[in-house]
């Protein structure tokens, strides 16, 4: 079940808390610095509500890892660093919407809030199908759906800075 919190809305980015914004923000800072490194442009910040920040960049290409998302390495990262309780009171900020892959490891963490940038579908239309591989149409409301436990998603957030982090760079 997907619960959305109407104070947190993406339609009305206002509502967002100015501390969502700055995660956001760091989470595209390091999509940059992904790609300055000759990665996918992805990056994310998991905070706890004792503050503790645990980030992640992509490691698909320079780490050899096709599952090394850097949602998917925030995830195992912030497990082998958090409790489960702590985990689950946490927000993970993603500077593009979580895939499929991506939005499982985030259900299967107990984290009960994402907030996002770019949604999936904003992705697939700068993306298209790069060497015959186009992304995956699924969004991950669509994923934590079929889910016994709700986690708030909260985005797309306009931040024109999570598409530019992607123009150029897939062809």
């Amino acid at each position: 079940m997907v619960v959305s919190d109407p104070a947190h809305s993406a339609l009305d980015p206002g509502a967002l808390a100015p501390t969502d914004r700055e995660h956001l923000e760091r989470a595209v800072a390091l999509a940059r610095g992904a790609r300055d490194r000759g990665d996918h442009p992805f990056g994310a910040v998991l905070v706890t509500a004792e503050g503790v920040v645990v980030e992640a960049m992509n490691t698909v290409n320079t780490g050899h890892d096709p599952i090394g998302h850097a949602e998917t390495n925030l995830v195992r990262d912030a497990g082998q660093q958090l409790e489960l309780d702590e985990l689950a009171g946490s927000t993970l900020y993603t500077s593009t919407e979580p895939c499929a892959m991506c939005t499982g490891a985030i259900y299967w963490a107990g984290i009960r809030r994402i907030v996002f940038a770019l949604s999936e579908g904003g992705l697939r239309e700068i993306v298209g199908a790069q060497d015959g591989v186009p992304t995956l149409a699924l969004a991950s409301r669509e994923v934590l759906a079929r889910g016994g436990r709700a986690v708030e998603v909260v985005g797309p957030v306009d931040l024109p800075a999570a598409t530019e982090v992607h123009r150029g760079f897939w062809r």
